[in-house]
């Protein structure tokens, strides 16, 4: 992407084994340089995954349509990717930012609008020049949502299992999805 910065696509397959539950399979797109997990898409209802119930029978058909659209899917991804990485946010805004994705209690009107009030939001401001791959695309809205993917991926939760879980399956997947579009957002607004 910004000569170096490289994002390879994995395909993620999990079955739980458990009457009730579904196979599950997504593409997951990762940063190669910290090991971050992406995500392919703006909102959770347009996420391209499949999933199948123990109840029918395994269709081939029905998985390889829905991962040539994921597949799509990261081509976007990278238009996006690369738009982020061209547009550049101010100390206020990646503040206002951080706040977005980690809301806070306190009134705006009584906050420093360059220092971030929550613990996760401090943390990620912390990260924007120490993160893997912080020298790409620097000062753009790309390495602020890379902070924050960063972030939830390494820093976030009790264990390295629940960490990866919750950046699949769980708080942290939205989160992330929050994210990048939050920085769409605010950089076409640049």
């Amino acid at each position: 992407m910004f000569k170096g910065d490289e994002v390879e696509n994995y395909m993620l397959f999990s079955n739980p084994h458990k009457f009730g539950k579904s196979i599950d399979i997504r593409m997951t797109p990762i940063r190669v340089v910290c090991n971050n997990t992406l995500t392919l898409s703006l909102s959770q209802s347009s996420d391209k995954m499949v999933t199948m119930t123990h109840r029918k029978q395994f269709d081939a058909e029905v998985v390889k349509e829905q991962l040539g659209i994921a597949r799509e899917k990261l081509e976007n991804y990278k238009t996006m990717a690369e738009f982020l990485g061209n547009k550049r946010y101010t100390t206020e805004s990646l503040v206002q930012y951080l706040e977005t994705i980690y809301p806070s209690k306190i009134k705006s009107e009584d906050r420093d609008p360059k220092v971030p009030t929550t613990i996760n939001a401090k943390r990620a401001f912390e990260l924007i020049e120490t993160q893997p791959g912080a020298n790409f695309a620097k000062g753009s809205w790309w390495q602020a949502f890379n902070a924050v993917t960063y972030s939830t991926d390494h820093l976030q939760g009790n264990s390295a299992d629940g960490r990866l879980s919750s950046a699949w399956y769980g708080r942290n997947r939205r989160l992330k999805l929050k994210a990048l579009d939050t920085a769409l957002k605010m950089a076409e607004t640049v």
